[in-house]
């Protein structure tokens, strides 16, 4: 049997994009309707069950390795940070692996700004969300 579509155009709409994404897009569209689901219920109505995986706009915090690569470390802040939209931070990146690669400015370094980078633009969309475990 064929899954009926929504009635709905909107909704179809959303489910045509849906299906049009890769995985890693898929979850991150997922986070993001959570997180606009958790603001359009701020005033206390919000059941843990409504948001989509809430957890999800979590850093999955990844040590750092002693040592890495800038590229290494944009993969592992890219996936730590997997809630967030690498095409915002896409110019500072590369910005940042330019004065690595061309300028020959030290990796570790360059490691530290991503970090911050990435810990920026993270709590510029979700606030800041401190882990207390």
């Amino acid at each position: 049997m064929l899954p009926t579509l929504p009635a709905d155009k909107k909704q179809r709409k959303l489910l045509s994009v849906f299906l049009q994404l890769d995985e890693s897009a898929k979850d991150s569209l997922l986070d993001y309707a959570g997180f606009l689901l958790s603001k359009s219920k701020q005033d206390g109505e919000t059941d843990s069950a409504d948001i989509v995986s809430a957890d999800s706009l979590q850093p999955d915090m990844i040590p750092r390795p002693q040592q890495e690569s800038v590229i290494a470390a944009i993969k592992r802040l890219s996936r730590t940070y997997s809630m967030l939209d690498k095409q915002d931070m896409l110019h500072e990146t590369s910005d940042l692996m330019t004065s690595h690669v061309i300028k020959g400015r030290p990796a570790s370094e360059v490691i530290d700004d991503l970090e911050v980078l990435f810990i920026s633009h993270y709590e510029k969309r979700f606030g800041s969300k401190s882990s207390s475990d």
